[in-house]
């Protein structure tokens, strides 16, 4: 074959194999559900556009970069952000920054419903009394936020509302959130690219007016959606410290006698017997007290004690593999099927 052809073909092979991998990405920027001049003169065109295609684009590039050929690629992005901490600073950032701006686009519109409605605007009322107040409190979280980041409101896993501000692309659903979890509905962007063309350094002006374009019909959406979504269930389970801590302990040591090596259980029989007490004595979470966790939390306290009897009386391999199987199990009652990325 001719070096001619040859460099063609290969020329071929590299715009297919570029068109596979772009369409591989598994993120990319939403389509707005209107132009972007037609939030002006709240917020101005030249700001929605730099914003999406410049500043959201590159949290999903990002984004990408960090997943792609991961068994991240495969999760949900709520998933993910479940336990961004956890996950490093690729997916925190890039992960947050693109959940983030989706739900921001989502609820800003032109014709915005300005009052809430029905069954959001009772549990606003049940819990800040007014719109106005829960207005004031958003805004206070959002002038109060030193340098970049956000200001929620959102859905806990008692099904409560609440208002929280977070740092940089942090939100309410991560591990890395300072105060009670949940899925936000309502969020502002206080990032100063948000505004700064048209408001300068005026963040007040800019949270007067943004108000003019926030559509509580979308927020009202967004919260029957939180209420009936089981990543709330995940949150919960995620927050509940006592859990994550026997879990680290159980996997820590039954995998690796799963496959022979029985020295980190018996160099850490104590410490999981300890973990297991704290577990019991912990809050436990409201959708998960029932009868059988309850059960299952006290079998867990009563067969780690037994397994470090049996590792200090220095018991043979085939009893330590069955009393920590058996525990095994058990944890599986509260914790569900064990996996590497929750």
């Amino acid at each position: 074959m001719k070096l001619k052809n040859v460099r063609g073909l290969m020329s071929i092979l590299v715009i297919f194999l570029s068109g596979f991998v772009l369409s591989a990405q598994p993120y990319s920027i939403p389509k707005l559900n209107y132009s972007y001049e037609a939030l002006e003169p709240y917020i101005d065109a030249q700001t929605m556009e730099i914003h999406l295609t410049k500043h959201h684009q590159a949290y999903v590039t990002n984004l990408n970069k960090a997943v792609v050929g991961t068994k991240a690629e495969k999760i949900p992005l709520e998933e993910l952000l479940v336990a961004a901490e956890r996950r490093g600073p690729a997916i925190r950032n890039n992960g947050g920054g693109h959940y983030n701006h989706s739900l921001f686009w989502t609820i800003l519109s032109p014709t915005a419903d300005k009052i809430p409605k029905n069954k959001l605007a009772e549990e606003i009322k049940n819990t800040f009394v007014t719109v106005d107040s829960l207005k004031k409190l958003l805004n206070a979280g959002a002038l109060s936020r030193f340098g970049s980041g956000w200001v929620w409101l959102y859905v806990t896993p008692d099904k409560k509302l609440a208002v929280s501000s977070t740092p940089n692309q942090d939100n309410p659903i991560m591990d890395a959130a300072k105060e009670q979890r949940g899925i936000p509905i309502l969020a502002i962007d206080v990032w100063e690219h948000a505004y700064y063309l048209k408001y300068q350094n005026k963040r007040g002006d800019y949270l007067g007016a943004i108000w003019n374009v926030i559509d509580w019909n979308a927020i009202a959406d967004n919260y029957e959606k939180a209420l009936k979504s089981p990543l709330l269930k995940l949150i919960e389970k995620d927050s509940w410290q006592a859990l994550k801590d026997f879990h680290s302990v159980m996997a820590e040591t039954f995998h690796p006698v799963e496959e022979g090596n029985f020295k980190p259980i018996r160099e850490r029989s104590g410490e999981m017997s300890a973990k297991a007490q704290l577990l019991a004595s912990s809050r436990i979470p409201t959708s998960f007290k029932t009868p059988e966790i309850s059960k299952a939390i006290k079998e867990l306290v009563d067969g780690s004690a037994k397994l470090d009897k049996l590792v200090k009386k220095n018991s043979k391999d085939a009893k330590i593999k069955e009393s920590i199987t058996k525990l095994h199990d058990k944890f599986h009652v509260i914790q569900g099927l064990c996996s590497d990325e929750h």
